[in-house]
């Protein structure tokens, strides 16, 4: 079938994209789903910082790829072998899928599939197909989603399906956003009410981090970002103090859980001095590979402190989303707060331009 996506054509444009338009809006060609496949259309997609990571070259992947990886829509075919999904119930679409075979699955969500980490280097969906065609060229996955468009296929492992009362534009924020951010606080630190937690870092990531925080009833939340539209947002959002990064290394803020979502070595490294001793430091940004941070062994050793990195939450998608939507129902969990604008696809590369600006908790693309 036809559709119509965003293509990013070449990793490493020259900033504004709005000018160098490294993504193209236009027709692709979408394969039929193969047996453990499924058809979905497309409701919502997130505008998240791995996508932008792609756009701007730091985490390689082969071009030209269908960008997109938090989303949601409704299934409307399914391959031979899916049979507890059926076309009209609606899914989330997330980015790691699980083969539930290798020993990384057996770790409950601690480290990612081996499979699915291959895949989605790759390019292609769990088990190696690429139904994304132009012309006469392949167009590669973006993790095992592809999002950005009308429609995708995309192996049932990488969908979990949630009630029609989830909006599509708060199921597809579960998907990325919500599963990193609160898995770091709900599935890593697991913190007590008394126990304070700091989120460096305020973009959709560190926003649902905070939630979650908030929903598990912690009495004291600081949120650190160099924004101050961010800190604001925050307070809103529930956290009781608010600092910029200098503020933190000069009053001494200390936390005993700190999660890093940031993705740069500066925000690493004020999480970690911000880490109180016997506390500990959760990293869930991806920085560019060639990033380097200091810190003080030392002090690991000498304050008896943890650093843990935390990918994708620590998450387990079929048992962590339908958590996070029965928060949502409850009323714990204000995940449509997190969504700053809504937008057409065509903008998506002034949404880069505004994500790489740090002016951006999360867009979201409506179709």
């Amino acid at each position: 079938m036809r559709i119509t996506g965003a293509v990013l054509e070449e990793s490493g444009r020259a900033r504004p994209f709005a000018e160098s338009r490294p993504i193209t809006v236009g027709d692709v060609d979408l394969g039929e789903p193969g047996p453990t496949e499924l058809l979905v259309k497309v409701a919502a997609a997130g505008v998240c910082h791995s996508d932008l990571s792609v756009v701007e070259g730091h985490r390689p992947r082969p071009t030209p790829m269908l960008l997109g990886h938090e989303a949601a829509g409704t299934v409307v075919a399914t391959g031979a072998a899916v049979t507890d999904i059926v076309p009209g119930r609606r899914v989330v679409m997330t980015f790691m899928p699980r083969c539930e075979r290798c020993e990384a699955c057996a770790e409950d969500g601690r480290l990612p599939c081996s499979a699915g980490t291959a895949a989605n280097g790759a390019g292609t969906l769990l088990h190696g197909s690429r139904p994304l065609r132009r012309g006469a060229g392949t167009v590669h996955h973006h993790l095992g989603v592809s999002a950005f468009a009308t429609h995708a296929v995309v192996d049932r492992a990488s969908v979990v399906a949630v009630g029609d009362d989830i909006p599509p534009e708060v199921a597809a924020v579960l998907g990325c956003a919500v599963l990193t951010g609160g898995g770091a606080v709900l599935n890593v630190a697991k913190p007590a009410p008394s126990d304070p937690v700091m989120v460096v870092g305020l973009g959709g990531v560190g926003m649902a981090a905070l939630i979650t925080a908030k929903a598990l009833g912690v009495e004291r939340i600081v949120a650190v970002d160099t924004l101050d539209a961010k800190l604001d947002r925050a307070t809103d959002l529930g956290a009781t103090e608010t600092y910029t990064p200098a503020q933190v290394e000069r009053l001494g803020i200390k936390a005993r859980y700190v999660i890093e979502c940031a993705g740069h070595p500066s925000a690493f490294e004020t999480a970690f001095t911000a880490t109180r001793p016997g506390g500990t430091t959760i990293t869930v940004g991806l920085p560019s590979p060639a990033a380097r941070a200091t810190l003080s062994p030392l002090t690991v050793t000498a304050e008896a402190r943890t650093v843990v990195g935390s990918y994708l939450g620590s998450a387990v998608p079929s048992r962590d989303i339908p958590r996070y939507a029965q928060m949502w129902r409850e009323g714990r969990l204000p995940v449509e707060k997190l969504i700053s604008s809504r937008i057409e696809l065509g903008r998506i590369n002034e949404a880069m331009d505004l994500l790489a600006d740090g002016l951006a908790v999360r867009q979201v693309i409506v179709f």
